[in-house]
């Protein structure tokens, strides 16, 4: 693998420590008057999203960790888990549904992802920034009903569930932000 020095830290860059797998999200070199240079950080745990505030001395040695990202398509899903096929050796890889997390929400037959791994561990699914999905279920809006900014619930070709406006009916492919799960506009 390799090591870097704190003095390589990098927001976005993957460490290995006894703790487990994280990435840098934040970090800080204090040189305080009195003793010792040490870094400030926070990290994101890769593999359940928690968050670690640690501190190490100036010039310490840590595992760095080499996340690859794949280019992958979804294929399908069924009673195994999910099915992605590699964009350049054409291999087929079964994840279970626990491993793929939120992403499921956004995913359709055919879609290009990026599947981020750690050797042979699939660490999390790396979606763009907003899908197109087809609303499968919602309310008809009410005539009549026009406050602004008024919302109803759809559930989506994916089975997602997002508060849309009024307007929107069965039928319409709307535009979901992947990051927060929320409408953004109408397609």
């Amino acid at each position: 693998m390799g090591t870097i020095s704190t003095a390589d830290f990098k927001n976005g860059v993957a460490i290995e420590i006894p703790e487990g797998l994280f990435q840098i999200t934040e970090f800080q070199h204090v040189k305080p008057g009195k003793g010792g240079a040490f870094v400030r950080s926070t990290l994101k745990n890769l593999r359940t999203g928690a968050v670690l505030d640690k501190t190490f001395r100036a010039g310490e040695k840590v595992e760095h960790a080499f996340i690859e990202k794949r280019d992958m398509q979804y294929l399908y899903a069924d009673a195994t888990g999910l099915t992605f096929m590699d964009n350049e050796s054409f291999e087929q890889l079964t994840v279970s549904n626990d491993a793929v997390g939120d992403a499921t929400n956004y995913l359709l037959d055919g879609m290009s992802a990026k599947l981020m791994m750690y050797g042979d561990e699939l660490i999390g699914v790396d979606l763009p920034a907003s899908v197109e999905l087809v609303v499968s279920e919602t309310e008809p809006g009410v005539q009549g009903d026009r406050v602004s900014g008024a919302r109803k619930p759809a559930t989506l070709e994916t089975g997602l569930v997002v508060q849309v406006p009024l307007f929107v009916d069965e039928g319409t492919k709307i535009k979901v932000d992947t990051r927060t799960g929320e409408y953004q506009t109408r397609v």
